[in-house]
């Protein structure tokens, strides 16, 4: 059904007249022949269907004994068509014998006017319909013409009545909270008892982790705790920790990271908020060409359709694969930076524990990187803001073979890193002269921007990657040197870097941008000029430490930056602490009874994972009272607006 707010098509309407009258004595012998002339100029926001919207509309007059119906062209490709055509209709009554003062009201009062919009679909199901619109042509004048926007409808279902059985049922599960969210400082206990969780242990006894064990769904305590340390620049060590912890446990390497639990749950939710942008620039050029030119890639003999050859549809699908595969591994350095950092956590743990195991480390990795992250991205690409809408039958089988096959092949990548020889000036010189600027090896990881005197050596220099606060180009009067840029640091220093040429400065300003574009401090403004002789050349401002002048052309775009309330995320983990109350003061009596009792464990306490019953008990204890303070604080709250509330008031 169309939303009449969303899709609407402009017509003009022309009704001609002509008249042949034979007066007899009695009555008037009239020969009338009527024509409509109908010109469909143009639709607006007409909806995708199947990640495509090829429109075309068809055009009936209908009557008495009569539908004639005309088609405009097909418009690719667009659902803002212009199609302009003009349809002429005749209609004609031979020595119709109408009584003369009957006449005018009779002429077109039985006719109407129906245009329904279509989508051109290659698919086996036929075209899909986009809606209608039905005109009745009484109130045309005679020679006179019509012109309007009108509102598509949805299909006219005649005079039948539909019965509730008919439309079938849905069922819905409908869920309302709402949240009372105080100022910061009445949240500091609980919040500073959870930031805390990294660096308590074992991380079992944490905060963080008991939120984990206490929700009916690991999803239910990721979601905040996510939003929470990522807004406190916590994430990295708060997943490292527990990560550890479940690396720990596990005994088959085949098994780490394939369960639904807490660190899985972080992890993946990590990888939505920080790593969406990461999905745009690497995968969706080739998801929209994917959509777009429907090549067949079904390598099933059974589904083959007519016409289709096997080998060409595997050489298809084969180039896809490549295309895809080899776009995620050179990607490495369009990685957010907060998700190498816990790539690289989750290696090193399994590396430690699993030593014997040489691919372990990689697995580890893969386990989120593709299986987590870029397969389900590319079967489900509309989830994950890539299209639209969801893919039709035969791109979604295509999508579906191109991420089983990605999964296969996920556990062969390999980090990457990019180096070459430039020419640095020395940082924090104050004097300007040629034997400041000396000939370096520079090397770019995901995690750190070094250089050394030549490949191999000892790195004299490492910036890590989250203090890059900005990486642009330096005007050339700074140092009369073309091919320059800068990499601006915290405390205001800056690296001065020249390239060997303009292509490989613009490829090196572009790869340092995108591995620093997530971090937090990185600045809207710089100098375009180097500060020398006292004074910045760009703005002639004296104070070193003077604001940029010109606005940075680096960072992510302003639609994917983290909007996150830290406040509201621990009022949503008050309220999950509140809801699983009694699983709380039950894992209390679980601690006590391990402290006293060490002996085999009760079935009702099985559930729960404590390590250290002590560290655990005390952790739980400081949950109950934080959880209890804020509660009185709620029925206060509640109290006041109830005496404040007029009954009667609008």
């Amino acid at each position: 059904i169309l939303s009449a707010d969303s899709y609407f098509m402009k017509l003009k309407l022309l009704y001609l007249h002509n008249k042949n009258p034979l007066i007899s004595s009695h009555f008037i012998d009239l020969f009338v022949c009527i024509f409509f002339s109908s010109r469909v100029l143009e639709c607006q926001g007409l909806p995708i269907v199947n990640g495509q919207c090829d429109p075309y509309a068809t055009v009936t007059l209908a009557g008495p004994s009569r539908s004639e119906a005309k088609k405009t062209k097909v418009k690719k490709k667009t659902n803002n068509p212009h199609f302009d055509e003009v349809f002429y209709f005749e209609v004609g009554w031979d020595y119709l014998f109408l009584i003369f003062i009957y006449y005018e009201s009779f002429k077109i009062i039985c006719f109407y006017y129906r245009v329904d919009l279509w989508n051109a679909s290659n698919l086996k199901f036929g075209d899909e319909f986009l809606g209608e619109l039905r005109l009745p042509l009484k109130f045309l004048r005679q020679s006179s013409s019509y012109e309007a926007w009108y509102f598509l409808q949805p299909r006219d279902n005649g005079n039948k009545s539909l019965k509730p059985d008919d439309l079938g049922s849905l069922r819905l599960n409908v869920v309302y909270t709402e949240d009372h969210v105080f100022s910061s400082d009445y949240y500091s206990p609980l919040r500073d008892l959870l930031l805390k969780s990294a660096d308590v242990e074992p991380v079992s006894a944490s905060a963080a982790h008991i939120l984990g064990e206490v929700c009916r769904e690991k999803q239910e305590a990721a979601i905040p705790l996510v939003r929470l340390f990522l807004h406190y620049g916590r994430i990295v060590p708060f997943i490292s920790a527990i990560a550890n912890a479940e690396v720990k446990r596990t005994q088959d390497p085949n098994t780490i990271f394939r369960g639904n639990s807490l660190t899985s749950k972080c992890i993946d939710e990590t990888m939505k908020l920080a790593g969406m942008h990461y999905l745009q620039v690497t995968l969706k050029p080739i998801i929209d060409e994917i959509c777009q030119v429907h090549k067949p890639c079904e390598i099933d003999p059974v589904k083959l359709k007519d016409g289709e050859n096997l080998e060409n549809n595997r050489e298809n699908l084969r180039q896809y694969v490549d295309r895809i595969f080899t776009v995620i591994t050179k990607s490495g350095v369009s990685c957010p930076t907060v998700m190498c950092d816990i790539f690289f956590s989750l290696r090193e743990s399994a590396a430690k524990r699993f030593q014997g195991d040489l691919d372990v480390r990689y697995t580890a990795v893969s386990s989120f990187i593709f299986l987590r992250f870029f397969a389900p991205a590319i079967l489900s690409p509309n989830l994950f803001q890539l299209t639209p809408h969801h893919p039709d039958p035969q791109t979604s089988r295509t999508l579906t073979l191109i991420s089983k096959t990605i999964q296969t092949l996920g556990s062969l990548s390999k980090s990457k890193s990019v180096s070459m020889f430039m020419i640095k000036r020395a940082q924090g010189r104050k004097r300007f002269g040629m034997k400041n600027f000396k000939k370096r090896w520079f090397r770019l990881t995901n995690h750190e921007f070094t250089y050394q005197k030549s490949k191999g050596d000892h790195p004299l220099c490492s910036i890590p990657i989250e203090n890059i606060l900005a990486v642009e180009r330096l005007e050339e009067e700074s140092f009369k040197m073309k091919n320059m840029f800068q990499v601006i640091q915290p405390e205001r220093r800056v690296l001065y870097i020249q390239a060997n040429n303009c292509v490989e400065a613009k490829d090196w300003i572009d790869i340092l941008t995108k591995v620093s574009q997530c971090n937090k401090k990185r600045l809207t403004v710089y100098h375009p000029s180097a500060y020398l002789n006292g004074h910045w050349l760009c703005c002639k401002a004296t104070a070193d430490n003077t604001p940029g002048c010109t606005p940075c052309t680096g960072g992510l775009p302003a639609n994917i930056q983290l909007d996150i309330d830290g406040d509201r995320e621990t009022e949503r983990i008050y309220s999950l602490f509140n809801l699983y109350m009694p699983k709380l003061e039950k894992m209390q009596e679980a601690c006590g009874s391990k402290s006293v009792y060490d002996g085999p464990e009760e079935e009702e306490y099985s559930t729960f994972i404590i390590d250290d019953p002590k560290e655990t008990y005390k952790t739980l204890k400081l949950i109950i009272e934080g959880v209890g303070t804020l509660e009185q604080e709620h029925a206060q709250y509640k109290r006041d607006k109830f005496k404040k509330t007029k009954y009667g008031s609008q």
